[in-house]
């Protein structure tokens, strides 16, 4: 018969993880006498016994099943004394206890246990700067869970390397046990976030081509000042300093220093632990220029010199390490064209010290063939699994191709469901295979917000909006927007399912109601209708949209007009028969008023014949290609689109209208990025009717900056004192060059500056429309001078503007200014410098 081991026996265990968490938190040391060394085990010691019987004590929520189903001993069993230790070690090494003996009597093998307590709240005290979620994403405790003293103490370093991440260096965390009824505890770590440790000072040795200001420019690492409010990363972090060893060395590669490395780079805490020393130790290296050029490959169906003129490199320019990156990518992906799904390309450096030249040649090889095994997707908690394949360019058992694998990333990115898209790669189940692993993280796709702001053309603005961009998951959006200004008051409401009856097919539908009045062409229009809409992609860049308008149009020309006669009695030679119209005596004859359009004198074309109740029914189509790197913020690429509407399927209005717009981006050198634009249109009626004055172009405000809005294109010249009237435009061209500055904000506070010009025209209007200008008696001395013009001016001549423009995603909305000064423009255009819109949620 065995003697009971005691708790002792855990002591002498020191391999044992949990026995070492015990000793740590005092709890065994404190229960636990000194207990005599141990003698030699006897012979008697040394036998075994059988165990008939199995008892467990002191379990409250573990069943006695499920110990003895850790035990390495059962009934019917032959123990001894290193298979009771072993069985001790065992039921330690589960975590559930905190502490157990084992006793052999009278051939019952007695298990007495004592659990560890079950977390009930974690609560954290202290952290006024860093929310709870930051530390429930680390932290291993949580409620409901076993609680260790070992879980303690990790997650207490973990709770420190979270603020260490967010350079506080002194921060200090204390953990407490609460205990409470039926084994259960709360635990509290008690925070001192202390100070924010800065960066006071930031040192390059080594460097002599640029000067330390220069590269503190280039390392994402600045010093704390502080003035310097809006900088967010003047402290100390070891992996942003690990960054900015690559972005020192992607500086000078880029700049012909090829063998440019940093040798060190170290952070020095100052005694008082509130700032860091940072020294960046260099070797710059001589400056190379780029030698020879080659392409070498094995492929059959690849032509040398067709792959040679796709690399981007040319000899005796400065070396460009980002170059080669360029070529290595243009190369896969003309092979990739030609049907080489698996193609290794190794450029081959070879630096000329005497002359100063890196010759590179780009060896091109079938490399090994790999196929998808499988395609994994995780972190999806919310999107169907299928709305993320059917982004996807490759499935299982498709070649691997790198291409398709970023193509496939972008796509993912660009559904706008995830703050971030990865694929990683890992090994299959044989060395043909391979694995993709897609990583999602989840962001809000719906949203409620009643919105309010101010703007230099509607006043004051005023929205609410609900709207899902995932419904249920499935991909589909549903919207509700309805908006009010001193111009507009609008409600619509939006539906699309991007894969209608499971195909590449996407469909939807509008339906809403609008009220508009365009004071700068003098009429309000009230419209109600709806729309249906298929778009499906023709190639990967490219999509084909088709859809059909049915809209029911009431116009009203808001303007009264008031003539005079001699005689009452000639009042009705003025306006048409039938008009509404009043006389007043006025000093030598009658005041005849009425509105506008029932006087004859001034009925132009075609503001009166736009005024009453239309039905619009249109077909439509727009065709849009997009080669952009980033949808939301390019930086290089091009986007374009044909659209054109042909109205007369039905209903009363008959017109082709066409557009073209087209934007190509290009990153340039010191972070800016350039940009050209150029939208185009062109409307004309058919069947004998006239374009209505809705359904005409006005171009000015954010879309001809420097005027107003409607502020080029034909118009009506009235007497001084009356304002003139835009009556809209046939067709229009606008171009913009417009360069992206790099501002010294970071990207998260949402501020962008850029430089733009904008040049281009708007006019044609029919002869007819220009009637009355054939008689002098309705010429119009505008300017008070004695010269009169025509009461419709319309010149196709070039108008231009530049400026500056101001976006700022600010915490209460969207902010835009834009500052502009027309450098082109005509004697009757309406100009303005200043454009102003503020707005946000609430």
């Amino acid at each position: 018969m065995f003697s009971r081991l005691r708790r002792a026996v855990l002591k002498s265990v020191s391999v044992l993880p949990v026995a070492a968490a015990l000793i740590i938190s005092g709890q065994a040391a404190a229960q636990t006498q000194p207990v005599p060394d141990a003698p030699a085990p006897t012979a008697q010691q040394e036998q075994t016994a059988l165990v008939r019987q199995v008892v467990v004590q002191g379990n409250q929520r573990i069943e006695a099943d499920t110990v003895r189903s850790y035990l390495t001993i059962g009934a019917g069993q032959q123990v001894d004394q290193q298979s009771l230790d072993t069985a001790l070690k065992t039921l330690f090494g589960t975590g559930l206890f905190s502490d157990v003996n084992i006793a052999l009597v009278d051939n019952v093998l007695v298990v007495e246990v004592e659990e560890n307590p079950i977390v009930n709240r974690i609560i954290y005290e202290g952290n006024r700067r860093t929310k709870e979620d930051k530390f429930a994403e680390e932290v291993q405790l949580a409620p409901r869970v076993i609680y260790t003293q070992s879980k303690v103490q990790s997650d207490v370093q973990r709770i420190i390397e979270v603020y260490r991440r967010s350079g506080r260096f002194a921060a200090t965390v204390t953990p407490k046990i609460t205990e409470l009824p039926q084994n259960r505890v709360d635990v509290i770590f008690e925070i001192d976030e202390g100070p924010v440790t800065g960066v006071s000072k930031i040192n390059f040795i080594g460097n002599d081509v640029y000067t330390d200001a220069e590269l503190r420019d280039v390392v994402l690492t600045a010093e704390s000042r502080w003035w310097n409010i809006f900088e967010s990363n003047d402290n100390y972090d070891p992996d942003r300093l690990e960054y900015d060893r690559e972005l020192l060395r992607k500086h000078y590669t880029q700049s012909g220093y090829a063998d440019f490395q940093v040798v060190s780079a170290v952070a020095e805490l100052t005694p008082d632990r509130e700032e860091f020393f940072i020294t960046f130790q260099v070797d710059e290296g001589p400056k190379y220029e780029f030698g020879n050029i080659d392409v070498q490959t094995t492929l059959e169906r690849v032509n040398e010199d067709l792959l040679r003129r796709t690399v981007p490199i040319r000899s005796g320019t400065t070396f460009n390490s980002e170059l080669i990156e360029s070529a290595t990518e243009a190369i896969t992906y003309s092979t990739g064209i030609s049907g080489y799904a698996f193609v290794d390309v190794n450029p081959q450096l070879t630096r000329n010290t005497e002359a100063r030249t890196v010759d590179v040649t780009f060896r091109v090889n079938e490399g090994p063939r790999v196929y998808i095994e499988r395609i994994n997707i995780g972190g999806n908690t919310n999107t169907l699994d299928r709305v993320i394949r059917r982004e996807m360019s490759l499935i299982e058992g498709d070649a691997f191709n790198k291409i398709l694998v970023e193509r496939s990333e972008r796509r993912v990115q660009g559904l706008g469901y995830f703050s971030d898209v990865e694929i990683s790669e890992s090994p299959g189940s044989a060395p043909d295979r391979t694995i993709l692993d897609l990583k999602v993280t989840e962001q809000s796709t719906g949203s409620f917000s009643v919105g309010a702001g101010v703007s230099s053309t509607d006043n004051f603005i005023a929205n609410m909006s609900i709207e899902q961009r995932n419904l249920l998951g499935r991909g589909q959006l549903l919207q509700l927007d309805l908006r009010a200004s001193s111009r507009t008051r609008s409600a619509q409401l939006s539906f699309r399912e991007p894969y209608f009856l499971d195909r590449n097919l996407a469909a939807g539908f509008d339906v809403y109601n609008t009220r508009l009045d365009y004071e700068e062409a003098g009429f309000v229009q009230d419209s109600l209708g709806g729309g249906l809409n298929v778009g499906f992609p023709v190639s990967e860049s490219a999509r084909l949209n088709l859809n059909y308008l049915l809209r029911r149009d009431s116009v009203l020309i808001e303007s009264n007009f008031t003539g005079f006669v001699e005689d009452e009695d000639d009042a009705s030679t003025l306006v048409l028969p039938g008009a509404d119209f009043t006389t007043s005596p006025s000093q030598g004859g009658f005041a005849v008023s009425g509105e506008f359009c029932d006087f004859i004198a001034n009925q132009l074309q075609p503001t009166c014949e736009s005024r009453g109740d239309f039905l619009t029914s249109a077909l439509g189509y727009s065709l849009n290609f997009n080669r952009l790197d980033n949808p939301y913020r390019p930086t290089n690429g091009w986007r374009a689109s044909l659209s054109q509407t042909f109205a007369g399927v039905g209903g009363d209005v008959q017109y082709l209208k066409t557009q073209f717009a087209s934007a190509h981006y290009k990153s340039l050198p010191f972070d800016f990025v350039g940009s050209l634009k150029l939208n185009v249109g062109y409307v004309d009626g058919w069947g004998g009717d006239k374009i209505r004055l809705t359904d005409r172009f006005y171009r000015g405000g954010s879309t001809f900056r420097g005027f107003e809005i409607a502020g080029i294109g034909p118009r009506q010249v009235r007497p001084q004192g009356q304002r003139d009237r835009a009556i809209g435009a046939k067709a229009f061209v606008v171009g913009t060059a417009e360069m992206l500055l790099p501002l010294p904000f970071p990207e998260e506070y949402g501020i962008r500056a850029s430089l733009f010009t904008d040049v281009g025209t708007a006019g044609i209007v029919d002869e007819d429309d220009k009637r009355l200008n054939d008689d002098i008696a309705n010429y119009v001395d505008y300017n008070g001078d004695g010269i009169f013009d025509e009461p419709i001016q319309d010149d196709l001549s070039l108008r231009a503007s530049a400026g500056i423009s101001i976006d700022w995603n600010s915490p209460f909305g969207p902010v835009r200014i834009d500052i502009a000064e027309a450098i082109l423009r005509e004697d009757y255009d309406e100009t303005e410098s200043f454009r102003f819109s503020a707005g946000g949620q609430f």
